[in-house]
This record gives structure tokens, sequence and C-alpha cells, in this order.
């Protein structure tokens, strides 16, 4: 579990927290296998016992003063009486997690141990015919190297949809399909359960016995044609002939079957669900005429229309996958309108993910695929965080649910090692830290629960190839923080984390932006900005006043304090980001969706590169020359380097300089340093970036240049200019003059 602070020292009080500037709060990512400095967690059992506060119902931690009948919670400062069990465990602190670290892992007993050895890993994947060949190839790759990650014991189903759902049967000597035409109407639903057309059991395949018939059954997939679809279809609104991609009807079908077995063969369906374009047939379907020029006719604002959903079909059909144990990754392949606004809570409301692919070419679906089944997930998560009484959470951000009862609590249907969420603290009353001399502390409690296989099964599936039994394991991890408090604003702009900042900002631009629009969160972004360099200024002495007016020296670049010194460039980037680029850019709404889903759930070093990549340099491609640079070409052009390397988080591009010896090896060799620099980093990353080898003054170089972005204009011309981050930054320097006056 990391958990990285926006402020390392906490603020003394409200009045030091708001003259600062800074979003005080923090971002977790609660499954990561070790904590920010790489310490792993201490492991345990009988995570029931754990004794919990009476008061604030914290856990008991090594912050806490034990004594030997009694305990003083480390939070709320309540006495506790420890029960007998506790004492005579407590009486030998070495054999107990909880007493040798403030990051513990402890096993919890299952409720049911029977129906637990039923809990079998389940995978389904939900193809679109209203496709291309190419599309459905690309889709055929991805999945064949999923089921090279399954492990023994996985469960898996393959469907189809289009007019119709196709289920398959391949457990027996030949691939079977079985068809159910779905209707065309939105208000529309299925004439047969999809039980009675196939029973659940004969739908999910054993993978270690019919991989290869899987495998078989994937080729037989063909696009539905033309003709089928427009003879099912008919006509549709205003004479257009729809294209015939139920993909509501399927997946609403397809969750309702799975349900039945809920609890019994599974704990945790994932549904892989390919698109090719918007569903435009049955239930669920979406009008794309809305996306277009009428904005330019109607006066409205097409960044604020394009983001809400257009219908809640999605979003409640997530409440009912959530019920039924199903979680959803979303795989758009495609470069049409396909309103990810209103799709998008499919996905990330059950747990799953949203990815989008412009094009067949060169896509990373199955790297991706590998990837996601490569690694482990939990499910079923409770996430709770807790404060010592001077402070509380204010806002909570990330793909989760809240709880409808207690507050504070967040459920997470499934749970990766990158997934972060990010919160804000705010003070209980005025006084804050100061009346107290003990120091804060943050309790991070995360529920979970993982399938594992269970080591009998292992060793008898191991001598004997019968297929291994699977056991659900109920876990709780708790990470105990104790804090220091700033000793005034100077002190606490010392402990900035830079991207921890950008973390929470990115949060909350990107909620201001859902709700009045991308215009509006530019504002914010720039406005935050500007307070923060006029506060700074107020804390250093920058502002002299004279005669009632300010005179002041803005020091935009933050000179006093290294800590703050990247955020100038962070915002500079961040307003040049597709996610907060205008409609009449050119920015499409569906790519905007689909990065606002990503940086909602990147960790703050992950979502600065994606923000503002990183340039490195090299002599050759076994000698790093220098570790980092601007990105500017009078960067490129100063370091003299033949090669750089720059990391955008989806891209890596490696760039030799029109100027380097032609001796030099293009590409790089896979024996060198370079090039394990990259595998290194592709091998770290959530999702596969795609890597581009650019030879500049031989090949089209603009994917490389549109990164170097610090000349560039930020006000929406998109024209390149050689003052872009410095008019920007004098821009702010005029804007603070403003707001000091």
């Amino acid at each position: 579990m990391s958990v990285r602070a926006s402020l390392s020292r906490f603020p003394a009080d409200a009045e030091v927290q708001e003259s600062s500037g800074i979003p005080w709060g923090v971002a977790v990512t609660p499954f990561s296998q070790a904590d920010e400095h790489g310490v792993s967690p201490a492991y345990g059992s009988d995570g029931h016992l754990l004794p919990r506060c009476e008061n604030c119902w914290a856990y008991f931690n090594t912050y806490c003063e034990l004594e030997q009948w009694a305990w003083t919670c480390a939070l709320c400062g309540s006495l506790n009486g420890l029960p007998s069990h506790a004492i005579e465990r407590y009486s030998q602190p070495q054999a107990c997690a909880e007493m040798s670290s403030s990051f513990i892992d402890l096993e919890l007993p299952v409720e049911d141990s029977a129906e637990a050895m039923q809990a079998r890993p389940v995978y389904v994947a939900a193809i679109d015919l209203a496709s291309s060949e190419d599309f459905l190839e690309l889709v055929k790759s991805s999945l064949l190297a999923a089921l090279e990650a399954l492990g023994p014991g996985s469960l898996f189903g393959l469907v189809t949809f289009s007019h119709k759902i196709g289920l398959y049967d391949v457990q027996g000597p030949i691939p079977v399909v079985k068809n159910v035409l779905i209707p065309p109407e939105a208000e529309g639903r299925l004439p047969i359960n999809l039980e009675d057309v196939m029973p659940l059991l004969s739908f999910l395949a054993p993978v270690e016995t019919c991989k290869d018939r899987i495998a078989a059954a994937l080729e037989t997939l063909k696009p539905t044609t033309s003709w089928e679809r427009t003879t099912a279809a008919g006509q549709g609104i205003d004479g257009v002939l729809f294209g015939g991609r139920g993909f509501g009807t399927a997946m609403d079908a397809l969750i309702s079957y799975m349900s039945s077995e809920y609890g019994n063969t599974f704990a945790l369906a994932r549904v892989f669900a390919f698109l090719s374009g918007p569903p435009d047939y049955g239930a669920g379907q979406l009008d794309t005429r809305r996306y277009g020029d009428q904005y330019a006719s109607r006066k409205e604002d097409a960044d604020l229309a394009l983001l809400p959903e257009q219908t809640p079909f999605y979003k409640d059909l997530a409440t009912i996958a959530v019920q039924a144990g199903v979680c959803v990754d979303l795989f758009a392949i495609t470069n049409e309108y396909t309103d990810l606004a209103s799709l998008k809570f499919l996905s990330i409301e059950s747990g799953g993910s949203l990815f989008l692919y412009s094009s067949t070419d060169d896509s990373t679906l199955p790297q991706d695929m590998y990837r996601m089944l490569s690694r482990p997930y939990a499910f079923g998560c409770i996430l709770r965080l807790r404060t010592s009484s001077e402070f509380k959470l204010g806002h909570s951000y990330g793909h989760f649910f809240p709880d409808p009862q207690y507050e504070n609590v967040q459920h997470i249907i499934c749970c990766d090692s990158f997934a972060t969420y990010a919160y804000d603290f705010e003070f209980v009353n005025s006084s804050g830290f100061s009346r107290h001399n003990e120091p804060p502390v943050l309790q991070i409690a995360f529920q979970y629960s993982v399938v594992v296989p269970t080591e009998e099964a292992l060793d008898s599936a191991s001598k004997s190839g019968q297929r291994p039994k699977f056991s659900l394991q109920r876990r709780l991890r708790i990470r105990t923080i104790q804090y220091t408090t700033a000793g005034g604003i100077n002190d606490l702009y010392d402990n900035v984390d830079p991207e921890t900042v950008l973390c929470i900002l990115v949060h909350k631009v990107v909620l201001a932006s859902l709700e009045q629009g991308v215009r509006e969160g530019r504002f914010l972004l720039h406005d935050w900005l500007v307070i923060l360099t006029a506060q700074y200024s107020d804390a250093f002495k920058l502002a002299h006043y004279d005669n009632g007016s300010s005179f002041s020296r803005v020091d935009i670049g933050f000179s006093q304090c290294p800590q703050l010194q990247p955020i100038p460039r962070l915002v500079f980037a961040f307003l040049r980001n597709p996610l907060l680029g205008f409609h009449e850019e050119g920015v499409h709404p569906d790519y905007r969706i689909y990065l606002q889903c990503l940086f909602s759930s990147l960790d703050p070093s992950s979502l600065h590169l994606a923000i503002y990549p990183l340039l490195a340099s090299y002599s050759s491609p076994d000698k790093q020359a220098y570790p980092r640079h601007s990105l500017s070409r009078a960067a490129l052009i100063t370091s003299g380097s033949p090669i750089f390397l720059l990391d955008a988080f989806t891209n890596l591009i490696v760039y030799y300089s029109p100027t380097a010896d032609p001796s030099l090896p293009f590409p790089p060799p896979q024996d060198c340093l370079l090039r394990s620099t990259v595998n290194k980093l592709k091998q770290e990353r959530s999702i596969t970036p795609k890597l581009t080898f650019i030879r500049g003054g031989h090949e089209d170089s603009s994917l490389f240049e549109n990164y170097l972005i610090e000349e560039q204009d930020v006000d929406g011309t998109g024209i390149t200019s050689v003052i872009g981050f410095v008019s920007f930054l004098e821009e702010i320097t005029r804007d603070v003059s403003e707001y000091l006056k």
C-alpha cells in the first residue's frame, strides 16, 4: 500500500493551510505490493481478532500506547480494555505482525469455506461482429495472448453480438454456436433467457482442457455482412439505417446469465467487451448524431454538451453487474464517435478499465490483455480512511462506489496493484493541531478478497494432472502513518510533493470539467497557479506596497523553494493536454473521456509522465548523457546529444537527431543500455506503451516534435511560437500582479 502526501509535513492549522495555496491530501495505491519506499507489509493471520477502538473504530497499531490490561488509541486518545485473547497474544509481541510494523496484512476467516472452494476464476469475451476483418483479427490475437496468461482451473466463455447474440459451447469435439435475435427497439428485451439457450456450465469451459477448441472457435468468427445487418435492423430514425450493433441488450442478457452462478462457481467474473463502434441497435442504443458541427449553429458549448452521458442505461447496468459479481473491461477499437461518455460507467463503476485504440494498426491490445491478466488483482474491496480527531476527509476521488450507509467508506469491485485513489483533508476547527501535543495520524484499512489455489490441490494437480481447486481468501491490509507538523509556511513549502499535488489537481479539474465544462476546468487550473504564486510571494515578502497600491517582484520560478519549481511547468503542460483541449481544436470527445478515466486511476509518478513526459539524452546506445531535459527544441540543440528517449507514459519514442553520427546503430541493438531501459519501462507499466523509433531528417518527426510543448502557445490557437512557455509565465506574472493590487 503506497501512500503519498502532497505535504509530507502537515500544516499546523487552517490559516497556514489556506495561506499556502497547496492542496492538502494523499494519493493511495491500496493493492500495491509495497509502500512508497519499497517496504512490504508484515503478514499474519487472525485479522478478526485485531483490537479496535470503542470510540473511533480505528485498529490497534504500533503507535498506540500499550499497558498490561489496556491500550490508548493513537487516533482519538481513548483508553480501551484488552480482551483476554489479546493479552495472551501480546505477551509474545515478536509473533504478532501488528506489534512489529505499522504496515500489516492479515488473513481473515472466510464465512463459508465449502463455498469458497468453488471460487474459480471466470473470464468471458464479448466480441462485436458488426465490425471488420481487421478488428476481428486483432481481437483474436489478443484473446490468444490472454489464454496464455490464464492459470489452470480458469473458466472461459465466448459470446458474440451484432443484431443477434451468439453463445459458444467449446467443450465438445467441435465448437457449437447458438444464436438469439436481438429486438431492434430501444426498450426491447430478449424473448428468451440465455440459460434456456445454453446452460451456463456448458458455456464456461475449463481453459486447461479446452484451449485448442477455444482457439478454433475464435478462428470461425466472421463479421456480419451489411446485408445481414440492414435486413435485421431495417430502417432507423429518419430513414437512417442502423448498424446492427446490439451491445446494450447483449451485455444486459450476459450479466443476467452470469448472475446465477455468482457465489457458487465464481466470486468475480471478468467480461472483456470488444467494441468497434457505437451501440446502435436494441436496448442501450446511442444517438451519435449529437457529435458534429451542430453546436456552432446552436451556440452551444460542445465541450460541455459532449461530456455527460445521454442515457443512464449503462450506469444502471453497472449497478446490476456489481450485484451479479461481474466486472466489465471495455475495449473500444475505433476512430468513429462511440460516445464513451455514456459507455464508460459500465466499465469503471463495475470495477473494470476503459481502453481506447484509434486503429487496429500497431495496436497494443494483445500486450495489454496479457499484462492485465498476468498481474494479481483483488476484488470485493472495502477502503476506509480514518484520521486523528483534529482533521477529517474532505473529498474522495477515484473509481469506487461510496458506501450508502457509512461515511468515508468506499467499495472497489476490482483493484489491481496500480489503481490509485486520492483524498483531500480539512481541519475540524480553526485551532488545528496547535492545541495538541500528539502528532497527526492517518490510518488506511483495505479489506479485500483474492482467489488462490489450495496447496493440497496444487500438489495433487502437479502429480496427477487433475484440475486444481481454488479457495477464496479474505484479507485485511492496514497502514498507519504518523506525520509531523510544519514549523511555518516556509517549512510547509519545503515539504511539498509536486507529483501528488498534480494528482489531486487533476482529479479536481476532471470533476470541474464534467460538471461545468472544459473551459471552467482550464480557468480553475490557471487561477490556482495565480493564487499559489501570489501567496508564495506574500509568504517570502516579495510584494511591496506603496501608497495603497502594490508593486511586486513576482518570482514565478519559485527560486526560494525548490519543491515548488516544477509546478509552473506541470500546469503549463496540463493546459496543453488533450484532456483540456477544446472541441474546435479537434480533440475527439471519446479520447478526452478515455484520458479522464486513465488519469483518474494513475499513481502520481505515472501521472507526471502522462502530463509532462520525461526526455533523457544518450551519447550512445550504451551511455546516458543527461537524465532529464525540458521539452523544447532549445534543449535538444544545447545538449549536443545524438539520441533521445521520450517517455510519455502511453508512448515511448527513441529519437535520433538529424546530426547523429551515421555509424550509430539504428534502431538501438537489443543488448544495449537504451534498449534495456525501454524494456524495463514497458514491464513496469500498467498499460503497454507504444514504442516508436524515429530517425530525424530521414523520417517524419512530428510525433516526437509534438511533445516539445514549451515552444507552443497555450491559448488554444495551436500556432507554434518560440516563446510558448515563456509567454505563459509572463501571463501568469501579469495576473499575479493584478491579484496583489
